[in-house]
């Protein structure tokens, strides 16, 4: 027997997608307004914003931004270019490259970033209302279908599932 699906939303979804799609223009646009591209700025927020401990290889950061490794390389020799990275050879694998931000890549950085969380403020209470609303539409329906069974202890000691 087939299970049951829960019915989709397409009106939660459409205004998720048409509040992510703002924030996404503003960012394209914020970056353009500074000299460089949005690209740019995704990658130099990629660089500054890998999880500890991690290292800014080229190729994390292709994967950071889904994109391929030659275009990362391409990227990072533009924003090189410009004075907003620096590369180097990882002292442990000498084929690999590491990136790291140049004080001209952070002030850039910074100076977005506080533009970023300024309409994040202003768009935020839209955008999560907009995946409640998204999340709530099927959040039932799934809990019922993925509810595991809990073993739960009964008075002389034995584990019965509920």
């Amino acid at each position: 027997m087939a299970e049951h699906q829960p019915t989709v939303d397409y009106q939660a979804l459409a205004a998720f997608r048409h509040q992510v799609r703002r924030f996404l223009r503003f960012s394209e646009e914020a970056a353009r307004a500074v000299g460089i591209e949005p690209q740019q700025h995704q990658m130099l927020l990629a660089i500054k914003g890998l999880p500890e401990g991690a290292e800014a290889s080229v190729g994390e950061i292709a994967n950071r931004l889904q994109i391929q490794h030659h275009s990362a390389v391409e990227l990072g020799d533009r924003l090189e270019q410009q004075g907003f990275v620096q590369r180097r050879r990882s002292t442990q694998d000498r084929r690999q490259v590491l990136l790291t931000l140049t004080a001209r890549g952070e002030r850039i950085l910074r100076e977005l970033s506080r533009h970023h969380q300024r309409e994040l403020q202003a768009l935020g209470p839209e955008l999560l209302a907009s995946l409640r609303k998204l999340l709530g539409a099927n959040s039932r329906a799934d809990t019922e279908r993925k509810k595991p069974m809990r073993p739960a202890a009964n008075r002389g000691g034995e584990k019965r599932l509920r």
